[in-house]
């Protein structure tokens, strides 16, 4: 092994860090990352896409593994948005993404430190797939991924996927890399002229600004189906997987997932009130 390659992995302890890629604009993805209740910095990473740089108390200072957190924020923001999220996370023993749209189950595959393949290779084209990559480049590049490969840590298989995705339109900014330690994320996004903080201001205003999205014109992209029969059945299957999912994540005392369900509820709660009190013809 060379030294140089040895100098670019990964050393033991190093800090966990974490980046959700979301297909949207950034204020789009402003208004749904409020109620995660955890600080995080916005700022554009693509014509079509926004990155969120998470502070990381939660796995920092909580104890909680970093992948279950990325796992129930993915989940969360992708219940309530009708567009993908990509959560990209390392630790100090292995790294990862977690693939999160709508109702569908989340997709993830793993590697360890050194870079060995720890995933199923049907994640991978599940993944390709869920965001419209090519199914013949692109999973070939992919399927390279899950491959033995002594030359290639963790760090290294995480920018890999990301060179794939910039066909897809993602160009994170310089210094936003797989690999880097949360604070050192962060002052790299603030340096970019474009990025907003996104913090919890409380239920109250979460809801608050739910019920604006239901009065405006962006209703659409929020409650797709309003004003249709599968309106009430999309909002009762809301608060149906809300509650088990709100209730196993107390009970695990993971912060990811309760607020993934919380936000079922939410927006299952508020679908069906609206639905409710449209008028009929």
């Amino acid at each position: 092994m060379s030294t140089e390659n040895s100098q670019a992995r990964p050393q033991a302890g190093a800090a966990p860090g974490a980046l959700l890629l979301c297909r949207a604009d950034p204020e789009s993805v402003a208004q749904a990352a409020h109620p995660l209740r955890e600080r995080m910095l916005l700022t554009r990473a693509g014509d079509d896409w926004s990155v969120l740089v998470p502070e990381g108390k939660p796995w920092l200072h909580g104890g909680e593994p970093v992948d279950r957190v990325l796992t129930g924020w993915a989940t969360a923001l992708a219940v309530g948005a009708p567009w993908p999220v990509l959560a990209l996370w390392w630790d100090a023993d292995r790294a990862g993404y977690t693939l999160a749209s709508g109702f569908r189950r989340p997709v993830g595959y793993i590697w360890l430190t050194d870079g060995t393949p720890a995933g199923e290779d049907e994640a991978m084209r599940t993944f390709a797939a869920r965001l419209g990559l090519d199914p013949v480049l692109d999973v070939q590049s992919l399927d390279q991924l899950t491959k033995p490969d002594p030359e290639a840590d963790s760090r290294a298989r995480l920018r890999g996927l990301l060179a794939v995705l910039t066909r897809a339109g993602v160009a994170l900014p310089a210094g936003l890399s797989p690999g880097e330690p949360a604070d050192r994320l962060r002052e790299t996004a603030l340096d970019r002229p474009d990025a907003r903080q996104v913090e919890w201001a409380g239920w109250r205003e979460a809801v608050r600004a739910e019920l604006d999205a239901v009065d405006s014109s962006r209703l659409g992209p929020w409650m797709p189906w309003s004003g249709t029969p599968r309106a009430r059945a999309v909002a009762l299957t809301q608060i149906a997987a809300g509650l088990p999912l709100t209730a196993w994540g107390l009970r695990r005392r993971s912060g990811g997932w309760s607020v993934a369900g919380a936000l079922l509820l939410v927006h299952g709660a508020l679908g069906l009130a609206y639905d409710l009190a449209r008028p009929r013809d």
